[in-house]
């Protein structure tokens, strides 16, 4: 490889979110990588900083013809200048659009289990969440839901699974005149799902239906296997194009989320106009300094970067799931192929916990299990609770292969140690 994903950097120190943590923690929870920029990247960032003064600044039209370029070599989708807003961070944006979009009491639909932060931005707006809980089926279509949604798993050989939309549920939550706003999350978070032309077809049909404007964080959507393409909600169909904001960004796929950048792209000229106001109106819409030569600079020079870090997290998630099979066997990794973070499944040792006690409330839970975990080995992942679907968790595999591999070791000693208690 050219570029250099194995070094162990140090980010003690850094005021770094992901490593404010105890010392000999691990933390493989958030959202954010552990390798260093691009070296294109950094570099356009250099010579920014170079010429000393930083006042604000404007959208250039480079900083469109990138996003335009990158989207059409990438994603085979044509995106018009006119249709894309800056906004500095794909948060801030599902934020203003569920609150300018919607109405107080309105529901907005999510699909569980999902991005913990799409709950907070519709509780913290005065909205109501309505869940459409994916399935999770076998490779024959058979299907496993988790304890949360009443049927129990047991100790069943559960084999490979992966998630599939319930449409019989999804049209019936939609159908509610209070519900107004569907946030879609594509490629899928946690689960790394890829979503497929025909799936997103029938979302965005659904939606125009009953009159449901789609909003679909595609934030993820570079960081795909290699051979491995997604689908851009909007490039489907015109009912898809017409009925839809797309949150977009170079920031995960590069490692910048630090410096706030993203777009929101809108078709429909109507429905621009609202999102272009709403952005403004929340003071979210102007680039600080480095937001576009960051952006252009991995648009125009990180392509080669991108890919080596691909195939980097693609032997990553392989390695986990080997060491999963022959070493956890209590543990299963669920099927995806997009996204550094995996979701693992641990179901059965849950199942097992509560079967063993008579009081439900005592029962161990999967955020029981990773606090156990964590305080055993010092191993940091996520819970899958956060995100809607209790009983998993989730493992960031955005690090050296050294870093995995500790991991993979610390997860084992915990599993171990949880079932001997």
């Amino acid at each position: 490889m050219k570029y250099d994903f194995d070094s162990v950097i140090d980010r003690w120190n850094t005021d770094s979110y992901k490593w404010n943590i105890r010392e000999g923690e691990l933390p493989m929870w958030v959202a954010d990588m552990d390798f260093e920029v691009a070296p294109e990247i950094r570099e356009a960032m250099n010579e920014r900083l170079e010429h000393g003064v930083f006042g604000y600044s404007v959208i250039p039209h480079r900083w469109y013809e990138a996003y335009q370029n990158w989207w059409r070599e990438r994603h085979h989708f044509d995106i018009d200048k006119n249709w894309l807003v800056f906004c500095t961070g794909v948060v801030p944006a599902i934020s203003t659009c569920v609150r300018k979009l919607t109405e107080a009491g309105d529901n907005v639909l999510v699909q569980t289990p999902v991005y913990n932060i799409f709950f907070n931005s519709i509780r913290n707006n005065g909205r109501n969440i309505v869940t459409n809980p994916l399935k999770l089926v076998d490779e024959a279509g058979n299907g496993f839901n988790g304890f949360s949604d009443g049927n129990n798993l047991g100790t069943a050989d559960i084999g490979s699974l992966h998630y599939e939309m319930d449409f019989d549920d999804l049209e019936k939550k939609l159908s509610d005149p209070k519900t107004t706003l569907m946030l879609l999350c594509n490629p899928q978070n946690p689960s790394g799902m890829i979503w497929d032309k025909a799936t997103l077809l029938k979302v965005g049909e659904l939606c125009a239906r009953h009159n449901v404007t789609v909003l679909s964080d595609e934030i993820h959507c570079d960081i795909t296997e290699p051979g491995e393409e997604y689908v851009p909600f909007a490039s489907v169909s015109p009912v898809c194009r017409d009925n839809s904001v797309t949150c977009i960004s170079a920031s995960k796929a590069f490692n910048m989320a630090g410096l706030q950048s993203a777009a929101v792209v809108v078709p429909d000229k109507a429905l621009r106009r609202k999102v272009w106001r709403a952005l403004n109106t929340d003071e979210v819409a102007e680039p600080n300094s480095f937001a576009v030569t960051s952006t252009v600079a991995a648009f125009e020079k990180g392509g080669a970067w991108l890919d080596e870090l691909r195939e980097y997290i693609a032997e990553n998630r392989r390695l986990v799931r080997d060491y999963i099979n022959a070493n956890i066997p209590e543990l299963s990794l669920i099927e995806g192929n997009a996204t550094y973070l995996l979701w693992i499944d641990a179901r059965k040792i849950i199942n097992a916990a509560k079967s063993s006690t008579d009081n439900e409330q005592d029962a161990p839970d999967d955020k029981k299990l990773s606090e156990f975990i964590r305080e055993k080995t010092g191993l940091y992942l996520s819970d899958g609770e956060a995100y809607g679907a209790e009983g998993f968790l989730r493992m960031n595999v955005a690090c050296p292969r050294s870093v995995v591999t500790e991991g993979l070791r610390r997860l084992e000693a915990g599993v171990s140690a949880y079932i001997t208690v």
